[in-house]
């Protein structure tokens, strides 16, 4: 095929009208992710026999008229933190070298189920503990619009092989804003859901009451399909919500008449934000607003302890969930150790990046006795008074309309050095994994020729309004559709 065909609609037409095969759609894929790989460093590694093996299947069952579903036939991307039977799964971690997975996690055997054929894992920061894919054991994520800056993080590789053409799809993952932050700063939809929506069986935790698998495409339509094939209650994960998944697509009229966008005072400020940002994402909420959407000013007063209170909660769970790492199963082991003390320390010296050991040692310092009640608890306490924040604003409106991100695509290495600055890439994010709520990152313009997000949040369980949102706003803009000239 002389042009990669960008999104899972478009595929599915190809398909459906014998223009190409499942074959053909997945070795172009390979073809393109290889070829990129030098520049981008999107992928920490192809599955290229399976995914030939299940696309032949594919086109045997489309011969056969036994189609799965829209998803069937069609190349997607796993971010390196979900595991799949048979491959490795590392977490962009060397304390994971050699560990290959004997099960999948439940959304990968859904998007099998469905059809859909993962060609691959997508590079990430270590334990998904970033916000621009530097931090990882294969090297630094780029983003194909400018390869001088980050794509974001910490699901910077799906980002950016979404963004370059190299699949259509990804699965990433959302902690602090892992999905929406990569998403805004690449160009493409980046959609967390609720937690519980989706199943974390499988997902390498990281912080286990934040963490949610997510979606990432150009079009809010194509995120719907994706959504709707892994996300439902599954009983092996106790955090899973029993609710019936809603037909999203069919959800999309375009219409947003009469619906009402919440703007929050405290995040449409002028300190510490891009003034083109700002003024790119005040456009985006005009135009919704000529769609017919109504436009109110709410308050989320506790926005300010937010990302203060993100990082003790995080980086708490980090540290209990990350114990399990200490080379007597999996991954790596420390050689020549003379004694099991001397094993554990070794093997974590060595495997852990400086982020990864960072967040460790601040998340047992706030667990430590004497300092839980003044840090963790407290941090919980606050983590309240921000849910309540949100069911007071949904009072008043139908979605949250923010900036995804403070400022556009920044260069790599330039906020390495100070991991506080770097922690404030999450500022419009965090609240809504506080909080529990879903949320969506759809283009929304350019500031300096490079990507700028709009972010829509809504009430637990309410995917279906901001994929309505994304998707009228889409259809009424182009921005979704333009591509980086730097893209293979």
């Amino acid at each position: 095929m002389s042009e990669p065909l960008a999104t899972l609609a478009s595929m599915r037409e190809a398909l459906d009208a014998g223009a190409a095969s499942s074959v053909d759609l997945v070795e172009g894929c390979l073809a393109r992710a290889r070829a990129a790989q030098d520049a981008l460093h999107a992928f920490a590694g192809l599955r290229e026999e399976g995914a030939r093996a299940e696309a032949a299947a594919a086109d045997a069952r489309r011969a056969s008229g036994a189609r799965r579903s829209p998803l069937d036939g069609l190349p997607v991307a796993i971010k390196d933190n979900m595991v799949q039977t048979g491959e490795p799964t590392t977490c962009a971690s060397r304390i994971l070298e050699g560990f290959v997975s004997p099960y999948a996690a439940t959304v990968v055997e859904r998007l099998e189920r469905a059809g859909a054929i993962p060609i691959g894992r997508t590079n990430m920061d270590e334990f998904a503990m970033g916000s621009s894919t530097e931090h990882s054991v294969y090297g630094a994520a780029r983003n194909p619009w400018d390869r001088a800056r980050t794509p974001g993080g910490s699901s910077g590789g799906s980002a950016a092989a979404v963004a370059a053409g190299l699949v259509p799809g990804a699965l990433g993952s959302d902690t602090g804003g892992s999905i929406r932050q990569p998403a805004s700063l690449s160009g493409v939809v980046g959609l967390k859901p609720t937690y519980g929506r989706v199943s974390r069986w499988g997902l390498v935790a990281f912080a286990s009451s934040l963490d949610q698998i997510g979606v990432m495409a150009h079009t809010a339509a194509d995120c719907a399909w994706l959504l709707e094939a892994i996300a439902g209650h599954d009983p092996r994960d106790s955090t899973s919500l029993p609710e019936p998944v809603p037909r999203y697509g069919e959800t999309l009229d375009g219409d947003v008449s009469g619906l009402v966008l919440g703007l929050p005072r405290e995040y449409f400020v002028e300190e510490g934000v891009d003034p083109e940002v700002l003024s790119t994402v005040r456009a985006a909420v005009s135009e919704l607003e000529r769609a017919g959407a109504k436009l109110r000013e709410v308050s989320l007063p506790h926005t300010r302890y937010a990302v203060a209170t993100y990082y003790l909660i995080a980086t708490a769970e980090a540290s209990s969930n990350l114990a399990r790492y200490d080379g007597v199963r999996y991954g790596h082991r420390a050689a020549g150790v003379r004694d099991l003390t001397e094993m554990y320390h070794r093997t974590r010296s060595e495997g852990f990046g400086a982020e990864v050991k960072r967040r460790i040692v601040l998340g047992t310092y706030v667990l430590s006795a004497g300092y839980y009640d003044a840090y963790y608890r407290k941090a919980q306490q606050v983590r309240t008074l921000l849910r309540r924040d949100f069911e007071e604003a949904f009072r008043g409106c139908d979605a949250i309309a923010t900036p995804t991100t403070p400022e556009t695509a920044f260069r790599i290495g330039s906020k390495t050095a100070d991991p506080l600055t770097m922690y404030l890439s999450d500022v419009y994010t965090v609240s809504a994994n506080l909080a529990g709520i879903p949320g969506i990152s759809v283009p929304c313009g350019f500031a300096q020729g490079l990507p700028v997000g709009l972010q829509l949040l809504g009430r637990v369980l309410d995917e279906a309004t901001l994929l309505r949102i994304a998707d009228a706003f889409q259809a009424r803009t182009d921005h979704h559709a333009r591509r980086p000239a730097e893209a293979p």
